[in-house]
């Protein structure tokens, strides 16, 4: 049951709901494995990684509002609860303990490519049903494609 009616059909709200849900739970779980190896990262660029990753703390938490937000505008309840998270993310799970800055980079790069590859689709699939959310995936996928890219130039 949807407590809120927004202006897509059914078939249209299905398919834009399912893109913003992947969405979510890709950036609450990026938001969490950035934190995680924020906490955890060690060796001679710990402090530029440490900050970078707050950067990505920070743009995963502002999109994931904006995803989630946008998601209830249309009708459809987001779900940003750990355990959908954990089942549903693309993002391989991060080694415990602590970890070196250049691994810290690896794990960053391939985590950002997986979610980026991910948003990709879903703004292919939103392109019909609603050009809104699928600008909100267009902005948020550059602004992840700019990590990506900065995380590379650290491992080059």
């Amino acid at each position: 049951m949807s407590v809120v009616k927004g202006a897509l059909s059914g078939q249209d709200r299905k398919v834009t709901g399912e893109a913003l849900q992947g969405a979510l739970v890709d950036l609450v779980d990026l938001a969490l494995v950035a934190k995680q190896v924020h906490w955890n990262v060690v060796g001679p660029r710990f402090r530029s990684v440490h900050l970078q990753l707050d950067e990505v703390v920070a743009t995963a938490r502002q999109h994931s509002d904006t995803v989630a937000e946008r998601a209830s505008a249309i009708g459809v309840s987001p779900d940003g609860r750990a355990g959908t998270v954990a089942s549903s993310s693309a993002i391989s799970k991060v080694p415990e303990g602590y970890i070196q800055d250049a691994d810290v980079v690896s794990i960053m790069v391939k985590a950002l490519g997986a979610v980026i590859t991910r948003m990709r689709e879903r703004i292919e699939v939103t392109d019909e049903p609603d050009p809104v959310s699928q600008d909100i995936l267009i902005q948020l996928t550059a602004d992840l494609e700019k990590h990506a890219w900065m995380f590379q130039a650290e491992s080059a």
